[in-house]
């Protein structure tokens, strides 16, 4: 299937590992030109000199002027953005009960109003263009709370609201606004909380992740390329019927439709 993204511009934020770089290389593997961000600069580099037309861009969107400093960069190295991918790192796990107001400021900032200052620097062009992609990876949480993820859960279900809310507004222009939801796919991030969920239960990490497999109809985790995959379907032109919607990449994990 023809993508219909070939030459187009896409920027992807946090972009420098786990789930942003999968889509940043499927993208690029559909011959899009790729903005490869994060605030690992060398690392950013590296991975866009891999790919058949990228730039590689320091990027801290939590900084002041972070958001701003990016897409100006895209734009020097590429032109207006077509597609962008949302994406940013994943707070710190911790129970509802235990939330400190500043975690949750902090979560909300990077998760929601990170985002929507890029969405907001972005748009304009899109809107006049006839034509703009918007995918944010976010996380199955947002269907169903995940237990020691209270700030994820906030912040991404904050995230989500604001873009079903857009995508009713700028589907006449032709710019779709979707999110793709992770389940357990084989990143950095799912290790690191199943060795968190380890030490915090005692036992060892190959059995968390049985338990983890056991919950999953697929029996087993995802990987990057297939999440990666299902990204650049909904940036391409086949997907352009396809708006407001929060598609799960899950394996069968969460068990409402």
């Amino acid at each position: 299937m023809d993508l219909g993204i070939r030459d187009r511009v896409a920027l992807v934020a946090a972009s420098t590992g786990g789930l942003g770089r999968a889509v940043a290389e499927a993208l690029a593997a559909e011959g899009a030109s790729v903005v490869v961000a994060g605030r690992r600069g060398e690392l950013a580099k590296e991975i866009a000199a891999q790919l058949p037309e990228a730039v590689a861009v320091q990027a801290d969107l939590s900084a002041p002027g972070g958001p701003q400093a990016l897409v100006e960069a895209a734009r020097e190295a590429y032109g207006d953005p077509d597609i962008l991918i949302l994406n940013g790192p994943g707070p710190r796990p911790g129970t509802a009960a235990d939330l400190d107001t500043g975690d949750l400021a902090a979560a909300v900032d990077s998760l929601l109003l990170a985002q929507q200052r890029l969405v907001a620097l972005t748009l304009p062009a899109m809107r006049r263009r006839g034509w703009g992609r918007i995918l944010a990876i976010g996380s199955s949480g947002i269907a169903a709370p995940l237990p020691g993820l209270a700030l994820s859960n906030a912040g991404r279900a904050a995230l989500a609201a604001y873009l079903k809310t857009l995508a009713t507004e700028v589907a006449a222009d032709g710019v779709t606004v979707n999110l793709l939801l992770p389940g357990r796919i084989a990143t950095d991030r799912v290790a690191a909380l199943d060795a968190a969920r380890a030490e915090r239960e005692q036992r060892p990490v190959t059995e968390v992740e049985a338990a983890s497999r056991a919950t999953i109809p697929a029996g087993r985790y995802g990987t990057p390329a297939e999440f990666g995959a299902s990204a650049a379907f909904l940036c391409g032109a086949p997907a352009s019927y396809i708006t407001g919607t929060a598609l799960r990449c899950d394996g069968g994990l969460v068990r409402s439709l």
